[in-house]
């Protein structure tokens, strides 16, 4: 469970780091970055930053690789708007919560068609319904 410390420090992170990309940060590998959350260790040692790319996986790599390579720099903005006596290490992650939105909403969407009867354009590899009495809760 989350202190009220911590709860503070990690939105001040956030702020921090999010100004920071969109204003601060030159590397032409960081583009199309949002910082979704942080997480702060309970010692307040390490911050744990979710972020979400735009782009393939190849650009997703290098703007992580480029957040990595920027660490010191925020790091450094962070430890000016915190007084804490450490500045929490940071570490970034990729938040795939969007992508996986996309995956639910296509199985969701492939299976309101064969339910209703209606093969979906380019699912081809989708298996047959099994018997027009199976109900949904079958599924």
């Amino acid at each position: 469970m989350s202190t009220r410390r911590q709860l503070k420090a990690a939105e001040a992170i956030r702020e921090v780091v999010a100004t920071a990309v969109l204003t601060d940060i030159r590397d032409p590998r960081v583009r199309d970055v949002t910082v979704i959350s942080v997480d702060v260790s309970p010692d307040m040692r390490e911050a744990k930053v979710s972020v979400s790319v735009m782009g393939d996986d190849s650009q997703k790599e290098l703007s992580i690789r480029g957040l990595q390579n920027s660490a010191g720099f925020l790091q450094s903005k962070i430890a000016n708007r915190l007084d804490t006596r450490y500045t929490p290490r940071l570490t970034f992650e990729l938040n795939r919560g969007q992508e996986n939105a996309l995956a639910v909403h296509e199985i969701l969407a492939r299976l309101q068609a064969e339910k209703e009867g209606n093969p979906v354009a380019g699912t081809t590899d989708a298996p047959p319904p099994e018997s027009p009495d199976q109900t949904s809760d079958e599924l």
